[in-house]
């Protein structure tokens, strides 16, 4: 089977795609089993993938990003968008707020990569895909909705969320922090794979709101915007496919 896009969910919108009436894929790797489904849409295949698995089970730390990123390249996946629940280091950008991320940060020390026994050094000038990124803007303003053209995206290793003072460190540096994207980015990237972001802004980081960060809370604004956010993505694909 070939299927030329991907798209990977993250809290709540994973839920979504569950939700979606499909075929489910399974497809073995060196690194383990990538298990999704399959949607048509418009006439395509899109292959839907649940990053933390059914029913949100797998921290962040533990998703298997290689299967994940094997299989993308073993199906022939050309396209991956994928969605990722965000805090913003930034008091302009609310809850709410949709980033099309443009760089990463990665500070998660897992050392991921599709190059372990052989010598290959990636070029990384372009961390997320210019052409995705310029079709989930294009798809924003058909559909009116606010997208940020840029972002740099931290990425922590979690589960825990950060402290105050790391987040004072982070303002200096980037726009929002979160616990995947980057090491998607590099993996897919490595695959010859088209990564793109698509960041949602649930909650202000640790410190520059006076309260506590709850999982659930997250879990409630991506859920209320997961509906838009993927009407966005399929509408996104449309463009890329042309």
């Amino acid at each position: 089977m070939k299927i030329d896009v991907a798209i990977i969910g993250g809290t709540g919108v994973g839920d979504v795609l569950a939700q979606m009436k499909g075929s489910s894929l399974h497809v073995p790797t060196p690194e383990g089993q990538l298990a999704g489904k399959v949607i048509s849409h418009e006439g395509g295949d899109i292959l839907l993938v649940s990053r933390h698995s059914a029913g949100h089970k797998v921290p962040p730390h533990r998703v298997n990003y290689k299967a994940i990123a094997l299989g993308l390249k073993k199906l022939g996946v050309r396209y991956c968008f994928s969605t990722a629940a965000v805090g913003s280091l930034r008091r302009d950008w609310l809850t709410g707020t949709l980033v099309a991320c443009s760089d990463f940060l990665d500070l998660t020390g897992r050392h991921q990569t599709m190059f372990d026994s052989n010598v290959v050094h990636t070029d990384f000038t372009w961390p997320f895909s210019p052409s995705g990124r310029a079709a989930i803007l294009s798809a924003a303003a058909t559909m009116g909705l606010d997208v940020k053209p840029e972002g740099t995206y931290i990425c922590e290793n979690g589960p825990r969320y950060e402290t105050p003072h790391e987040i004072t460190l982070l303002t200096h540096v980037g726009d929002v922090v979160g616990m995947t994207a980057s090491t998607e980015a590099i993996l897919l990237h490595e695959a010859g794979i088209e990564y793109t972001c698509l960041a949602l802004v649930t909650n202000l980081a640790a410190g520059i709101e006076d309260m506590p960060l709850s999982h659930e809370e997250v879990v409630e604004e991506m859920q209320k915007n997961a509906s838009v956010v993927v009407k966005l993505l399929l509408a996104a694909i449309d463009l890329v496919r042309k």
